[in-house]
């Protein structure tokens, strides 16, 4: 809601240790990767702040994850929809797993650095389910709190405030008991609205926040969260019109403000920059870092993608799950990891003080829907 002021595995794992350097025989075959880019210091800072890690496990990680996405995403286009069931870091991003379904890839795997978890299901696979769940009626939906691809465990959870209401949803989709997890949980994930990732804007007398600045042709712009305004509304400072808005099923909508000048840069702790340097999605298990006018600037790790969560407006899926904390006004603001810019924050759980979980709607996504560029250094 929009306030006055807001805004299995069955075989064993082998996995490469990402923060060491490889052996040498392991460096005959890994292929050559470029100089991880220097984080920016409030970056490193929060990092110690938030994961409770020193300065040097901060870059360290960092550098491991990065290695990591580019392993990911040769890994993904090489293994194809018929065996490639997903990848995530370990706790500390010093090990990343690559899950198949064909043992026959494991060559393909080692050759990036890392050894495959043969697991039953693709990942296509594991998205249909989420599209069966999606997709059933809205009575069945509304029981559950929330449902996403568990990649670790190579099946999708769903949670709901009692066990029972979770295995409603699953009967009435029609999916496969046995690819499911259900379970209860105190969850209640409601929009945040009242939020500032680089800068706020207004929309009236409320107040929401930039995500992250854009281009539509020579039309500069920023993308926000959906539940933030409707096509047509007005902002002010900066002057604008939301051209596009989705919410519920998603929750992403862009905002034309001729006259204005876009920057590649999010607002980090105490106000400095950070630079947007792309948008490459970061692997299930690194950190990522949440800009919000409440609670400001936020680390955690990315738990999941792909998750579905049921609000009090409706359903919105696609969304990517993290254990950074928000609360109420922190809606619709940067999330970031390393220089990659990957969503907007939509809504959550709990709060700074106990400690949370946050969903951010990607931006590839949204770039995708109207046809966005990026803002990058």
């Amino acid at each position: 809601m929009l306030s006055k002021s807001c805004g299995l595995v069955g075989a064993a794992v082998l996995a490469v240790c990402l923060a060491t350097p490889l052996s040498p025989a392991a460096a005959d075959t890994a292929p050559p990767s470029a100089s991880p880019s220097p984080a920016p210091p409030a970056m490193i800072d929060a990092m110690e702040r938030d994961l409770g890690i020193t300065e040097e496990q901060a870059n360290a990680r960092l550098a491991s994850e990065e290695r990591a996405t580019a392993a990911q995403t040769t890994l993904s286009g090489q293994l194809g929809d018929d065996s490639y069931a997903g990848a995530w870091l370990n706790q500390d991003a010093s090990k990343l797993t690559v899950a198949t379904t064909d043992s026959a890839e494991a060559a393909a795997i080692e050759s990036q650095g890392a050894q495959p978890v043969v697991v039953e299901r693709t990942l296509v696979q594991l998205n249909d389910i989420m599209t069966k769940l999606d997709q059933t009626p809205k009575t069945a939906r509304s029981g559950a709190a929330l449902w996403y691809v568990d990649v670790t465990s190579n099946k999708v959870a769903v949670q709901a405030a009692t066990v029972e209401a979770a295995e409603t949803l699953v009967k009435e989709s029609g999916v496969d008991g046995d690819a499911v997890t259900v379970s209860a949980t105190t969850e209640r994930p409601t929009p945040y609205m009242d939020i500032i990732g680089g800068s706020p804007y207004y929309i009236g007398s409320s107040r929401c926040s930039i995500g992250f600045a854009v281009t539509k042709g020579s039309t500069p712009g920023f993308v926000t969260a959906g539940h933030c305004g409707r096509a047509g509304n007005s902002t002010s400072n900066p002057s604008g019109s939301f051209q596009g808005s989705s919410f519920p099923s998603n929750d992403y909508a862009w905002v034309a403000t001729p006259g204005h000048t876009p920057r590649p840069y999010v607002r980090g702790s105490g106000g400095a920059l950070v630079t947007v340097r792309g948008s490459t999605q970061a692997v299930v298990g690194s950190s990522v870092c949440r800009s919000g006018s409440t609670t400001g600037w936020r680390c955690g790790t990315i738990q999941q993608h792909n998750a579905t969560v049921t609000y009090p407006q409706g359903t919105v899926n696609g969304l990517t799950r993290t254990s950074v904390c928000a609360e109420p006004g922190d809606s619709g603001g940067s999330f970031i990891s390393g220089g990659q810019a990957q969503g907007v924050t939509s809504g959550g759980s709990g709060n700074c003080s106990s400690g949370g979980t946050t969903y951010h709607q990607p931006v590839n996504e949204i770039l995708s829907a109207y046809g966005l560029s990026l803002t990058v250094a």
